[in-house]
């Protein structure tokens, strides 16, 4: 989920244009996303980042204001690569119920895909800056966009209606990441996987299923 200016290969990333504008700040976030993968947001410094990125500190800061700034703008992009399929998965169904279903199951085949988003939306996404915990602006939307789909599957009758929306939200999205989790911890500890990908859908249908009406 870089930005479409870069491309990454023998862990380095070059720029595809000429814009060094566009991939220079190309460049910092694809090499953000990497050195915040494998070694963690607070390990990566923002000397590591720009050096890898074959840019400077100074450019870091101009476009992300530092390291956090960076971090959120990686976790927007991976949300806005995002947002056409959710839109297109939400036109075709049939009902709240169904559009929950597809477009969780498209989150979870987009962080099969990239591993290195996966593992920082499901261990670096919920940032503590002293006593308040920060989302991106973009997990922001996609949990109001979940809320407004559970809340339109109570209305047409494909959700219960005897439980609170939040809830029903906290359920599914725990249920999606705790799911992708152990897979991603696998990989990372050399282990068997506890499923594939169609086990890890039929394993989140069968929970949304189960809040369906009684």
């Amino acid at each position: 989920m870089t930005a479409p200016t870069t491309a990454a290969y023998a862990g380095r990333v070059t720029p595809q244009d000429g814009d060094l504008t566009l991939t220079s700040r190309g460049r910092l976030l694809a090499a953000g996303k990497m050195l915040f993968s494998r070694n963690g947001y607070e390990s990566t410094s923002t000397a590591a980042i720009a050096r890898e990125a074959g840019s400077s500190e100074s450019q870091l800061i101009r476009y992300f204001g530092g390291k956090a700034g960076l971090l959120e703008a990686v976790f927007n992009d991976g949300w806005t690569v995002l947002a056409d399929d959710v839109t297109q998965q939400i036109a075709e169904s049939r009902h709240g119920r169904d559009a929950i279903l597809r477009i969780l199951g498209l989150m979870i085949d987009n962080f099969s895909r990239d591993h290195d988003i996966a593992f920082l939306f499901l261990f670096e996404g919920r940032r503590m800056r002293g006593h308040e915990v920060v989302l991106s602006k973009g997990y922001t939307t996609f949990m109001e966009l979940v809320l407004s789909l559970i809340r339109k599957g109570q209305e047409d009758g494909s959700f219960r209606n005897d439980t609170a929306p939040a809830l029903l939200a906290a359920a599914m999205l725990g249920a999606a990441e705790g799911l992708l989790r152990e897979r991603v911890l696998a990989e990372r500890q050399n282990r068997p996987s506890p499923g594939d990908d169609s086990q890890i859908r039929a394993a989140f249908a069968a929970m949304v299923n189960g809040l369906g009406p009684a």
